[in-house]
């Protein structure tokens, strides 16, 4: 079963930072990269074979902050 997941990321400006989240976000195994926009992201992923923290981990480790959005 998968998931649908929005995410809020702070710290994005421009295109390149898109480029870098959305390759950060397809490293991690079981997530299926909808969008990814200026300040966030849509994606869907495998419960069985990451968690959300591992996802928002992904994004902070190349230097933005990921928190799922409301």
């Amino acid at each position: 079963m998968e998931n649908t997941l929005k995410l809020s990321i702070d710290g994005m400006h421009c295109g390149a930072c898109v480029s870098r989240v959305t390759t950060a976000l397809k490293g991690v195994e079981g997530v299926e990269v909808g969008t990814v926009d200026v300040g966030s992201a849509s994606l869907v992923f495998d419960p069985a074979k990451t968690s959300i923290e591992k996802i928002t981990a992904a994004v902070d480790r190349i230097g933005f902050s990921a928190r799922v959005a409301d």
